[in-house]
């Protein structure tokens, strides 16, 4: 037993006495509990978009609205309210804005009455579909109200939003797991040491890991988008060069983060807190599993201009909206800027021993 406590605490003098592993395993955890509750947990009540396409400007929706208003709160004391915001669209506009995850209900007027739109699978379009039919029927307002209708146009469904977004975050976290962490595991175990003394190009050595997770990238992207086309039946309405480009440009860009942040330490607890603090917030917020516009939108104009969510935006362009390499190659050019720049600083201080 005293041999058991005094190697119990001779880990915990290893701990405390390394302040980056007491940051990243203590204090990081904190620090992204405290952004994602700023980002979540809204003062007030929370603000859901619909998309409202009308006929005319004398329409029921409009009377429940109010005299030039497009805010309504829906909701009791003891659920709480919500502020769903009209987005006046045509029919056209609102499938995009769908396609785009910027709302997951379509609510069409016309001559037969109200109509609802949305992906049946969708829990947010669900939700917001039963509470703004039971406020309208509560409301006073007598047009008939339509059956839902499921969407029919491509690119509307949830899984059409997800699976070019979860294309986005294998490359990121291929990247940054697979070249990161590997580059400050050999660092901690004295390989790099060893290397540097042999006749090889630094800049090539590192260079050689983005042709390999770049093959793996591809590889991996080939096996989802047949799995994708087979079992949800999913395919690419833009083209393949805009794909493959901005596939390229992910790569490059995560790598120069990926050589930047290992750059310099030889702690692989520290590095997994420094892969984490690149990983963590885009995954969470660059609009992978839901829309980013559901964040306040004070910080939305933050996340669009995240890596993550450029090259995901991007993606999903190409596969629900017909993107093709002249709509998407000025993000692919930001991409390799920012990786370029990356790479050139992490390599001018790289610590190899």
């Amino acid at each position: 037993m005293q041999q058991l406590w005094q190697m119990v605490l001779v880990q915990i003098r290893e701990f405390y006495r390394n302040p980056g592993i007491l940051f990243w395993t203590l204090g990081f955890p904190i620090l992204m509990s405290w952004g994602l509750g700023i980002a979540f947990s809204k003062q007030g009540e929370m603000t859901k978009h619909v998309a409202w396409v009308q006929n005319d400007n004398a329409s029921p929706i409009s009377t429940f609205l109010g005299i030039d208003r497009t805010h309504k709160k829906i909701g009791n004391n003891s659920s709480g309210f919500t502020d769903y915001c009209f987005e006046k669209a045509t029919w056209t506009e609102a499938i995009l804005m769908v396609k785009k995850g910027k709302v997951a209900l379509i609510v069409q007027e016309d001559k037969s009455g109200i109509h609802y739109h949305l992906d049946p699978k969708n829990t947010d379009a669900q939700t917001a579909y039963l509470q703004i039919s039971y406020a309208l029927k509560n409301g006073n307002i007598t047009a008939r109200h339509g059956e839902i209708q499921t969407f029919s146009q491509i690119g509307t469904r949830y899984i059409d939003f997800l699976i070019p977004g979860l294309m986005a975050l294998n490359i990121m976290m291929s990247c940054m797991w697979g070249i990161s962490y590997t580059l400050i595991d050999r660092r901690s175990k004295k390989l790099l040491r060893r290397m540097v003394a042999t006749p090889m190009s630094k800049s090539l050595f590192l260079f050689s890991h983005l042709i390999t997770r770049s093959l793996m990238s591809f590889i991996e992207a080939t096996l989802l988008l047949s799995f994708a086309y087979f079992y949800f039946d999913i395919t690419l309405q833009g083209s393949y060069e805009a794909l493959i480009t901005m596939m390229l440009a992910g790569n490059i860009v995560f790598f120069g983060i990926a050589v930047l942040a290992s750059s310099r330490t030889a702690n692989t607890q520290i590095g997994n807190g420094l892969i984490n603090a690149v990983v963590m917030p885009m995954m969470v917020t660059s609009g992978i599993f839901f829309s980013y516009h559901n964040f306040p939108d004070w910080i939305t104009p933050i996340i669009e201009k995240m890596p993550l969510t450029l090259m995901a935006d991007s993606i999903r362009s190409i596969f629900i909206e017909g993107a093709g390499l002249a709509q998407v190659w000025t993000a692919a050019a930001v991409l390799v800027g920012v990786g370029t720049l990356c790479y050139v600083v992490g390599l001018k201080i790289y610590k190899w021993y």
